[in-house]
């Protein structure tokens, strides 16, 4: 019988044509889980034979974040029994139930995948492996509450692994992300995924192209985590920018969005989870490195090893020293007063450039921009991180029409409200893409030299 590979990604699509399209262009790595509650009016059968019987079965209960009714527990095991008839390679069965006699007789050519799903803030994965039930592979899921709550899966990950155990346990959740990333590293022996062109199963769940990207079924106990903190930062393109560069220098790191906005959480996960190096975002530019006893505002963090002494950076400066440098000299309107405002007051007062600031906190009139006659524009407040978000102070940029040579937007999505004011305005733009890339490029030549092994 084969063995069960590392990624297991669920057919979620609307269609069973897509899905079995899908199936059929995975891949040796990856097995297609059929989940028969998402395609509850198909013949099971059929479906199974329609994959040429590799796949797992899987037919879940809506309690665990299924469609089958819980109610109708008769009729869900007899929609598995049907399935057996094509006699696919693995079945899910939960992890609690006796092993029916149906799907007893099927086990010379049927492997079985005792599965389950704990309440949120249940953690009885150390117990449960002291009572295994019958089967080839086990899965534990829970959920994710607090960033750290993933380090607690290391110790019995390690014990499965120790013992030959086909195990794997992750935490849903977009805080559980790191479990599911970091399975290998960890001890899993698998791990699930959604399929590149459907939506994901659960919450938390990532694509595959995802994981193949981070090379997730080839990490090993030694790798190191490093990562961006804060809340929002799912969407952060630092992934894609920071792990290439750690497999090209070999380098035994991997680089995730980790979801946590604050303080005091983070320090819990730094311990919890062994990491290594961040980039800090919004909102724990300050609270972070003060929490450290660092003077901030940091957006850089590193240590060689768990427990050693953390080394700090603000590579957002390092970024925008190097592009006002190439900017008409003159005064400068600055709009915001978070981290990322001051360490752009501190390069701008360094660089010799006359500052006025506007925020919430500190208001300011349209007739004092003119008089002050800004030269340029920096925007260090948090608009534009959502599509709909308006332009920042709107009477204020209007004001600066008239004096304003150039513009430095923060935020790295592209065209926000402010970016397209000022192209409109017929203003240089230094773009946040741009900032993002020279920050994030000095980050990695830190996390490179500084985090793991030489």
């Amino acid at each position: 019988m084969n063995p069960l590979p590392f990624h297991l990604v669920t057919l979620t699509h609307p269609e069973w044509e897509q899905a079995l399209h899908c199936a059929k262009h995975l891949g040796e790595d990856a097995l297609p889980e059929l989940r028969l509650d998402l395609f509850p009016d198909a013949d099971p059968e059929a479906l199974v034979d329609a994959l040429k019987r590799r796949c797992l079965v899987t037919c879940r209960r809506v309690s665990e974040g299924g469609r089958w009714p819980d109610e109708d527990e008769a009729g869900r095991l007899a929609h598995l029994f049907k399935a057996l008839k094509g006699k696919p390679q693995w079945m899910d069965l939960e992890w609690d139930l006796p092993i029916p006699p149906e799907i007893e007789a099927a086990r010379t050519h049927v492997r079985l995948l005792r599965s389950i799903h704990v309440p949120p803030g249940t953690f009885d994965l150390a117990e449960r492996l002291d009572r295994l039930p019958d089967g080839e592979a086990f899965k534990w899921v829970g959920w994710a509450r607090r960033l750290g709550d993933n380090g607690r899966l290391k110790a019995p990950l390690a014990w499965a692994r120790n013992h030959g155990l086909r195990l794997s346990a992750f935490l849903m959740g977009p805080k559980g992300l790191p479990s599911r990333a970091l399975q290998s590293v960890w001890g899993g022996a698998f791990t699930y995924a959604a399929p590149d062109d459907g939506p994901a199963a659960a919450p938390g769940q990532l694509p595959l192209a995802t994981l193949r990207a981070w090379r997730s079924a080839k990490l090993h106990p030694g790798h190191g985590l490093c990562g961006v903190i804060g809340d929002p930062v799912l969407h952060s393109r630092g992934p894609a920018f920071h792990n290439p560069r750690f497999q090209a220098a070999f380098k035994d790191l991997l680089y995730l969005p980790l979801v946590c906005g604050e303080a005091s959480e983070a320090l819990e996960a730094l311990d919890a989870l062994d990491i290594l190096g961040l980039s800090i975002t919004a909102p724990l530019k300050l609270a972070l490195p003060e929490a450290l006893g660092l003077q901030g505002p940091l957006n850089t963090l590193w240590r060689r090893s768990p427990g050693a002494p953390w080394q700090g950076a603000n590579t957002d400066a390092e970024a925008f020293e190097q592009s006002l440098s190439h900017l008409e000299s003159g005064p400068v309107l600055l709009l915001g007063e978070g981290g990322v405002a001051r360490t752009s007051l501190a390069v701008l007062e360094g660089a010799g450039r006359k500052v006025l600031q506007a925020s919430r906190r500190l208001p300011i009139t349209p007739e004092a921009v003119a008089a002050f006659a800004p030269v340029g524009l920096v925007q260090a407040t948090s608009l534009g991180m959502n599509a709909e978000d308006p332009a920042p102070f709107p009477e204020l940029l209007e004001a600066s029409r008239g004096s304003a040579r150039w513009a430095v937007e923060w935020i790295y999505k592209e065209d926000t409200a402010f970016a397209l004011w000022s192209r409109e305005a017929n203003l240089q733009v230094v773009a946040g893409a741009a900032l993002f890339e020279a920050q994030a490029e000095a980050q990695s030549r830190r996390f490179i030299a500084g985090c793991g092994g030489v």
